[in-house]
């Protein structure tokens, strides 16, 4: 029996829609064959909406089971069995981790510095796109409020700071005591998010000290009981910290990191030195976050490293009034904690005097800016790059374009 014409259609529809194409990357004396299925909108489609919050990383049923279970702990006059770092200690397997992000981040700033001398870096002063390399493209993507009317982005020079965003958390002297209050915000020190998770880990810097204990805390009925002095005698509260626990020695530790920057001939050794910077600085920070807690608000950028959030009542999300300007804490992501900048990926280093054009769109692959800066600057690009990157489509020249399939 023949199926109406309508449910005919919507089936080829639904095929010709999961039929995947595979590209040809040879040049033809007609032109070439090119994957126009596949594009890297996805990733400026990861973009939320302001009134969106972001995915859980647990579900919501398994939080609900969570807390149950936690209620009924605290109604039992019992000690609850926390384990490191719950319990104040440090994991002592991941203090060398944590001593290798420290140093690879470090060093991912130094080559960054050394390399925006040499390669460009524009910014849109109104969307906030970003690109790398000399010209910016000319792809029609500025979509605000603001925006010219042909949507072509106002491009201004960058810097460092578009290329690895600044994410910032306050400090804490002690991980497992109370939360930031919102009286506290300018009296707390705020460092580098991925500086403040290695001090917790087992970073010493004299500069931000943090408590380290010899004894763990102890959990009864849902209340930390700490048995240990608070202050060590060779903590100073009058130079240190205040009597309330938190630090207030208001030095910034990113400009003594920028001041760190190399000065070296070989762009390309520099590149490399960065490529392994960074990889080594993303695979470190995920393995300490598995094992220390890092929140972060489900509407905004912010972040605190620690069990819980803070207090401060400066969130200006969606629907922030509801809950008087505090954030909506979550588990926070890698993303979150090391926000990737993509940008459009140049395949052929020897046409970088030639902009991308709108026309092509579909056919250029996509990086986090710091790679494709490290990319232009000669370093290679690791495989688990290539879906992004695009490396299995050709980008056509202008005059083939009608040749496309």
């Amino acid at each position: 029996m023949m199926l109406p014409r309508l449910v005919q259609t919507i089936l080829k529809q639904l095929i010709i829609s999961h039929h995947r194409v595979i590209p040809i990357t040879t040049r033809t004396p007609f032109g070439a064959l090119y994957s126009t299925l596949s594009t890297c909108d996805e990733f400026l489609k990861k973009k939320l909406n302001k009134f969106e919050r972001k995915p859980l990383v647990t579900s919501i049923n398994e939080l609900k089971r969570e807390g149950r279970k936690k209620k009924k702990e605290r109604q039992k006059v019992d000690e609850i069995i926390l384990q490191p770092p719950e319990n104040g200690l440090l994991v002592r397997k991941l203090i060398p981790v944590a001593n290798q992000v420290y140093a690879a981040r470090s060093e991912l700033w130094s080559t960054v510095s050394t390399l925006v001398n040499y390669i460009a870096i524009y910014t849109c002063c109104i969307c906030g796109e970003v690109h790398v390399g000399d010209p910016p493209h000319k792809i029609r993507t500025c979509n605000v409020r603001g925006s010219l009317s042909s949507k072509e982005h106002s491009w201004v020079k960058g810097g460092i700071e578009h290329v690895l965003p600044h994410v910032e958390s306050f400090h804490l002297y002690d991980r497992v005591g109370r939360a930031v209050s919102h009286n506290e915000m300018l009296l707390v020190d705020r460092i580098p998010a991925i500086v403040e998770l290695c001090v917790q880990a087992g970073v010493d810097i004299p500069e931000y000290p943090t408590r380290r204990r010899t004894y763990p805390v102890y959990c009864v009925a849902g209340r930390i009981i700490d048995f240990e002095k608070r202050f060590p005698k060779e903590i100073s509260l009058d130079k240190d910290i205040d009597e309330r626990g938190f630090p207030y020695n208001k030095k910034r530790l990113n400009q003594d990191t920028n001041a760190m920057e190399m000065h070296c001939d070989d762009i390309q050794a520099v590149a490399v030195r960065g490529m392994k910077a960074w990889k080594k600085m993303c695979i470190g920070a995920t393995k300490l976050m598995e094992k220390y807690a890092v929140q972060t608000c489900g509407y905004c950028s912010e972040v605190q490293v620690g069990p819980k959030g803070h207090r401060v009542r400066n969130c200006q999300a969606y629907k922030h009034q509801m809950r008087d300007g505090q954030h909506a804490w979550q588990e926070a992501t890698i993303n979150d904690f090391i926000p990737p900048v993509y940008v459009y990926h140049i395949q052929d280093q020897q046409q970088q005097g030639k902009p991308l054009v709108n026309e092509l769109k579909r056919y250029y692959g996509m990086l986090p800016a710091v790679v494709e800066l490290f990319s232009q600057g000669g370093a290679p690009v690791e495989k688990n790059y290539a879906h992004t990157m695009r490396v299995d489509v050709v980008v056509p020249e202008m005059d083939e374009e009608k040749w496309v399939v």
